[in-house]
């Protein structure tokens, strides 16, 4: 024993495994079998993560499983987690705290999908603004998928029963394994050249996230974006969701449903046409009975009694409208007139030459008053 070493208690021993557990590995995924799992009321999980060789305790917070946590995980499920190797201090054992985890075989090929996902959003693909509408009555459709599959059997079931007068070309492909996207991307390519398809299903029934894999390819994904003719996912089960049902103009939770989307039955449509000739009628004969009800009143107003009285009310009335006319204006003349002769006498009230006048005759007047006057009256004045 080295005694210039410091000697460590176990917490401060424990604490530094823990430091160096955490800065060496960083954030981390491992793959393994699930035992022992514990799920306490406080919303934590406990578990061992274990494989052929080894085994590794593992705990999976409540914020974490409320956040990442899609399924429910049990004893023996093969997983992938992604988390941190930690150190419990208080029993001294290292242990993985998860932050993420999928079913095994999900982990990879589930981060290529949020990936292609991302990508394709960002570029406008899933955009709705960009999503052709649907023929009301097609006649021609084209369906890609397995001539085998049981899901083309029930497509053309459905489709037969409900409307048999539909023309249905089926195009056949692989929609499993190795090479399948490019095949059902170059059947949607090499439809869009045929001027008879009015629509595109493609097609394919339930399977796991790898037998549904080619869906969520890229080049299948850009081909049905180009596709000029509208097309439909119908892919898997309700629960199940592509690449491919988020570019499609339309996607359908089955291939069966695609089928009842597509049409209608026959009855139905001439129930609702009947309906519709149901209403017409009825409506026709309401207007029809409103407006015969107008005409009834028309026929009993006086207008159409009495129509050379009601024109000799009005001539009388525009005699009375012109008397008044008159009268109005002769006395507007009248006022006017008065005005006029007001304002010139006021006038002349002011004319200056006039005043003037009037001044230098009244100094005259005094002037010859004062030379009767003898010369000390007149000074007297003066003064």
């Amino acid at each position: 024993m080295n005694e210039s070493n410091t000697i460590l208690s176990v917490t401060d021993l424990t604490q530094q495994i823990r430091d160096v557990l955490e800065a060496g590995f960083g954030q981390l995924e491992v793959r393994g079998e699930i035992s022992n799992l514990r799920r306490q009321t406080s919303g934590h999980i406990y578990f061992t993560l274990k494989d052929a060789g080894a085994q590794i305790k593992a705990v999976f917070f409540r914020g974490e499983v409320l956040r990442g946590l899609k399924f429910e995980p049990k004893d023996g499920m093969g997983v992938v987690v992604h988390g941190q190797l930690t150190v419990y201090n208080v029993r001294g054992e290292y242990q993985l705290r998860v932050i993420r985890m999928l079913p095994e075989g999900k982990g990879t090929l589930q981060e290529q999908f949020e990936a292609l996902k991302q990508k394709l959003l960002a570029e406008g693909l899933f955009e709705e603004s960009r999503k052709k509408a649907l023929p009301v009555f097609p006649r021609h459709i084209a369906v890609v998928t397995s001539p085998t599959g049981a899901a083309l059997r029930d497509f053309l079931q459905i489709l037969g029963r409900r409307c048999p007068r539909l023309f249905i070309q089926v195009f056949g492909v692989k929609v499993q394994g190795q090479g399948a996207e490019e095949e059902v991307a170059t059947a949607v390519e090499i439809l869009n050249q045929r001027a008879e398809v009015e629509l595109i299903v493609v097609a394919r029934g339930g399977g796991s996230i790898e037998d549904l894999w080619a869906f969520n390819e890229e080049v299948l994904a850009r081909a049905i974006a180009a596709s000029d003719i509208p097309v439909i996912s119908a892919v898997g089960h309700e629960t199940d969701f592509t690449i491919a049902d988020f570019v499609a103009d339309l996607r359908a939770p089955t291939p069966s449903a695609a089928a009842e989307l597509l049409s209608l039955a026959d009855e139905e449509w001439r129930d609702r046409l009947l309906e519709l000739q149901r209403r017409l009628s009825r409506e026709t004969r309401s207007l029809l009975e409103v407006h015969r009800s107008k005409i009834q009143r028309w026929k009993t107003h006086y207008v159409f009694q009495e129509p050379l009285r009601l024109v000799e009310r009005w001539f009388q009335r525009t005699d009375e409208l012109r008397e008044r006319l008159q009268r109005v204006l002769l006395m507007r003349r009248m006022q006017a007139l008065e005005r006029m002769v007001y304002l010139r006498q006021r006038w002349q009230g002011v004319d200056p030459k006039r005043k003037m006048k009037e001044l230098r005759l009244h100094l005259k007047a005094r002037e010859n008053q004062l030379r009767l006057l003898s010369p000390e009256k007149r000074c007297s004045v003066v003064m």
